[in-house]
């Protein structure tokens, strides 16, 4: 791939951390101006470590940063800042209680007062960029595309010649992303900024960029013109040669015929996903792949009653289940959360006392009063049923390692009479060995009869646990899938393809 004008390169970039993870093992990268460069890779694959390199917030263990053909090494976001750099974030860093306008110039101004001259600048750079908000609007009331698009104007507004910009259509409405798009065309074409575009969607790739890098466990595995490339081979550069991690058992599982555990009817939440109309047998276990912004986490909140605004029917068994977690968690649903503690646990508490949270009538007398002897003594067989690392269950959950907190969480469900198990990236920002325990444990509550819905990002991890997988776009099921007549590619090419040829796949 020819770099005419490269105004940004990484040469040989290796980045180490003290527990022994290699998160970069040499990257070389060049970006041009005027260009939009595209950045694609799985989770794991170094996407976060590089961009927190050019943005300054990590330093590199070896190899060359060059900027404007100068070697440089920032020590800060400001020091990156200061040079050219600035990075629209994934997790929008605004303040929600000022405006907008305090929001875009707070970085380079402080919170001076509001001079006519810089709204004057405000007006100017809404002409650059082509889209206008309300500069006294609060930052708390705009939409999360709205927010996107402060988060950008104020990464314009630093004079930057290279944005870097983390997932920045993941949250976003289709018309939401098309603004962006816009946006990115205007800076990159218009104003002959460099764009690094960081996303899993496919289809946006092929259509906004005009070269491509591709990061697969640190290393740049494919660098090319966007024009060389399609959906298929960049799809198999990010997912590689497969590694079944969890290989399936020799007896495929079956599912007891018709015997439907859930059945959801129209199910829907607006603006988010739906309608979805689906069963789940008993002993099933059903994937649930997407990306991002897809409605996959919506969907579960939907089914378990934390979204009040869902509409539809949810029926668990034949009856119907009332909106409501209350009524969920009695009717036999057992949720983990994909923030395991902020949702999922009670941090300050020990093992024993999250384990029994949800059954306490289980170790109570008379539905009433619990017994602390039989509470630990649950603890204790949690700590041996799901192989947690404690000594004892007196140990503080927030003390624990993320995998075995992670274990917990499901952990507190084991003894409440679940009958389906609603699982949001349970393996997320844990260690192998814990990933694996948790994945056999899917698999075994199915084959105990109880049925799991899981979502996660891995679809490596839904084909080895999976019985079948539904993958969600844009808050649409598009397609259904048997886990065993599946690829990791399609469900990739699915979630993030054109719609045209999902349209295809699915039909």
């Amino acid at each position: 791939m020819q770099h005419d004008n490269p105004i940004m390169q990484l040469r040989g970039v290796v980045k180490g951390f003290p527990n022994g993870t290699l998160a970069l093992r040499g990257v070389d990268l060049d970006i041009e101006q005027g260009k939009v460069h595209g950045l694609l890779g799985a989770n794991g694959a170094g996407k976060s470590t590089l961009i927190k390199i050019l943005s300054g917030a990590y330093w590199a263990t070896l190899g060359d940063i060059i900027w404007r053909g100068n070697p440089v090494k920032w020590d800060s976001p400001k020091a990156a800042n200061d040079m050219g750099v600035a990075t629209v974030h994934q997790h929008i860093p605004l303040v929600p209680t000022l405006s907008v306008i305090e929001n875009i110039f707070l970085g380079n101004r402080g919170l001076w007062r509001l001079s006519a001259g810089i709204r004057r600048e405000y007006e100017e750079l809404c002409q650059r960029i082509g889209y206008r908000l309300d500069p006294d609007a609060l930052v708390g009331n705009l939409s999360i595309g709205e927010r996107q698009m402060v988060s950008i104007m104020t990464a314009v507004g630093t004079g930057a010649d290279l944005i870097v910009m983390d997932e920045p259509t993941a949250s976003l409405a289709a018309e939401e992303r098309e603004l962006v798009y816009t946006t990115v065309r205007r800076l990159s074409k218009g104003e002959n900024k460099a764009i690094l575009f960081v996303s899993h969607f496919l289809d946006e790739v092929m259509a906004l960029t005009d070269q491509v890098t591709v990061l697969r466990d640190g290393t740049a595995v494919l660098r090319a013109n966007t024009a060389d490339l399609d959906e298929d081979r960049i799809a198999e550069a990010i997912v590689g040669k497969q590694i079944v991690a969890l290989e399936r058992q020799a007896q495929e599982r079956t599912p007891t015929a018709g015997t439907a555990r859930l059945q959801l009817q129209n199910l829907a939440s607006k603006g988010r996903f739906g309608p979805i109309s689906l069963e789940v047998g008993r002993g099933e276990v059903l994937g649930v792949a997407g990306l991002l912004g897809s409605g996959r986490s919506e969907f579960l909140h939907a089914i378990y009653g934390s979204d009040r605004d869902a509409t539809g029917t949810v029926l668990l068994d034949g009856l119907a289940v009332a909106r409501n977690t209350g009524a969920a968690v009695k009717a036999g649903m057992g949720m983990v959360p994909e923030d395991r503690m902020a949702q999922g646990l009670v941090p300050e508490f020990e093992i024993w006392r999250n384990t029994t949270l949800p059954a306490l009538g289980g170790v109570s007398v008379l539905n009433a009063m619990p017994i602390e002897e039989r509470e630990r003594e649950r603890g204790w067989e949690a700590i041996r049923t799901l192989s947690i690392k404690a000594s004892s269950p007196d140990i503080l959950v927030k003390d624990l390692s993320g995998g075995n907190a992670q274990k917990v969480t499901i952990a507190k469900w084991l003894y409440s009479g679940v009958k389906l198990f609603l699982l949001d990236e349970p393996t997320a920002g844990i260690d192998i060995g814990a990933k694996t325990d948790i994945l056999r444990l899917v698999r075994k509550l199915a084959s105990e009869g109880q049925s799991v819905i899981i979502v996660s990002s891995e679809f490596e991890e839904l084909l080895a646990v999976s019985d079948r997988i539904i993958v969600l776009r844009d808050g649409q099921c598009v397609a259904v899938r048997s886990a065993h007549e599946t690829s990791e590619h399609e469900l990739l090419l699915l979630a993030g393809g054109q719609a045209a040829s999902v349209e295809a796949a699915v039909h």
